[in-house]
């Protein structure tokens, strides 16, 4: 999310997120009076955070590989391309703000590291990752089976997606295959959620329904602006991101959510880094001391995330299985 998106937050609203992972933008900046309000919470979008912070754990910072401590910084991938309340701008346009950033910044302190952000896009994260310049990236990543031939994963939230439809379509409800039948659906490429689209688009077809059409935007303002107009009838993405776009800007709504990992296990969102690198351990670790000390649900709770929360942080869990041959 951009700053001009952002200066759109002129009328607070609560931020209703279901359970789990702008509009044209107005020129109105916020005062402090009218800022967004996230589960009874106005929502800081200076540049001046005044993150969640904790002490560096000596014992787990010593297992971080020599070559990533060495010049005392965290290489850390983040995508510029923006999506509140996950990795946004803040209002100078500038700043990278957001659950994302604020939970690199607590592993970091664990590791007696600072932070040193790589921002690209999306699909240049995985590249990044794999190359080890992006020592970790913490920008919403699922766990997918396939990922993990490549990456190490140490998770640190629940993924839920949602489908969000404009607030005049007839669609009631997307649950299944059969309900996005001949939709014309957007979707990010390269994400877990174009996999299981797919997928259902295979199950359709073989059950002689209609395709989906598919429409690839790479920034979501320009998916808001094709639900708007009709030329995407749904749209397929992280549910916080989603949740918080309604809440701000309304003219859509939530038709389902689903999770990150399909039908059949509980998606998990993770830091990832490169395979074999010897760093997941000490992320991992670090994930669950914040876990364990409260740093990381006030994280959370500050960005009306703490129903994704997860109780431990687990490494390379079970994720979304390879898309059907």
């Amino acid at each position: 999310m951009r700053a001009s998106l952002a200066r759109a937050l002129a009328v607070p609203a609560l931020l209703l997120l279901t359970a789990a992972c702008g509009a044209e933008p107005a020129v109105t900046a916020p005062s402090p009076a009218t800022a967004p309000v996230v589960a009874g919470k106005k929502i800081n979008l200076s540049p001046d955070q005044k993150r969640v912070r904790v002490d560096k754990v000596a014992a787990i910072a010593a297992q971080v590989p020599k070559e990533i401590a060495a010049d005392g910084k965290l290489a850390v991938g983040f995508s510029g391309q923006g999506a509140a309340p996950l990795v946004f701008r803040a209002d100078d346009d500038t700043t990278l703000i957001g659950v994302e950033t604020d939970l690199a910044q607590l592993v970091a302190d664990v590791l007696g590291l600072e932070i040193s952000p790589q921002i690209s896009s999306w699909e240049n994260l995985f590249l990044a990752a794999k190359s080890g310049k992006d020592e970790v990236v913490f920008n919403n990543v699922t766990v997918t089976e396939e990922r993990k031939d490549t990456y190490d994963f140490a998770t640190y939230r629940v993924d839920q997606l949602g489908w969000q439809v404009p607030d005049n379509s007839p669609i009631k409800q997307i649950a299944k295959p059969a309900d996005i039948a001949g939709l014309r659906v957007s979707v990010g490429s390269g994400t877990n959620q174009e996999k299981i689209l797919l997928d259902w688009d295979k199950h359709n077809k073989a059950a002689g329904l209609k395709p989906v059409e598919i429409l690839y935007y790479e920034k979501y303002s320009d998916v808001l602006l094709g639900l708007k107009s009709g030329r995407v009838q749904a749209y397929f993405g992280p549910n916080p991101t989603i949740a918080y776009n309604i809440a701000v800007s309304g003219g859509s709504r939530i038709v389902g959510t689903f999770s990150g990992a399909g039908p059949d296990l509980q998606g998990l969102i993770a830091a990832m880094t490169k395979k074999d690198n010897g760093l997941v351990k000490p992320l991992n670790e670090a994930l669950n001391t914040v876990i364990e000390n409260g740093k990381y649900k006030e994280v959370l709770d500050r960005w009306g995330l703490g129903n994704e929360a997860i109780p431990k942080s687990q490494i390379n869990p079970p994720g979304l299985p390879r898309q059907e041959s």
